[in-house]
């Protein structure tokens, strides 16, 4: 909302969502959060408001990343020795305290700066904003 005249900002609304889904993706279901967020980013990724194009970028980004860790997470559990081994629920307790909770947290405060109607890019994760 702009505080001058309490209107939305333009792609604010998209804005949440995108976030939310992050979230929903990390959190409720895995997998179909992602694909109706890859859907959202294709339809608004070039033509949508500045803060809702910057918004997609950056939660299509750290949704990558989280793959792409969870998948280095994996290998190094199949490289400590495999499923049975004990250092399984070590690398698992260790992923889930550390990655997974600081990708919770970033989207979190990704989702309370669309709320507010403001650009914000995910430390280390993110890609930069055009507006």
């Amino acid at each position: 909302m702009n505080a001058q005249t309490d209107s939305p900002v333009p792609g604010q609304g998209t804005a949440i969502a995108a976030e939310a889904l992050y979230l929903a993706n990390l959190l409720l279901l895995p997998g179909i959060c992602f694909l109706a967020l890859l859907w959202l980013y294709s339809r608004h990724h070039i033509a949508g408001p500045a803060l809702a194009r910057c918004h997609l970028r950056q939660t299509m980004a750290a949704s990558l990343w989280a793959g792409v860790i969870l998948v280095i997470v994996i290998a190094l559990i199949l490289l400590g020795g495999g499923w049975q081994s004990a250092n399984v629920w070590m690398y698992v307790i260790i992923y889930f305290t550390v990655g997974h909770s600081t990708l919770i947290l970033l989207g979190m405060v990704g989702l309370a700066k669309a709320m507010a109607g403001k650009s914000w890019r995910y430390p280390l994760l993110g890609v930069h904003c055009d507006g």
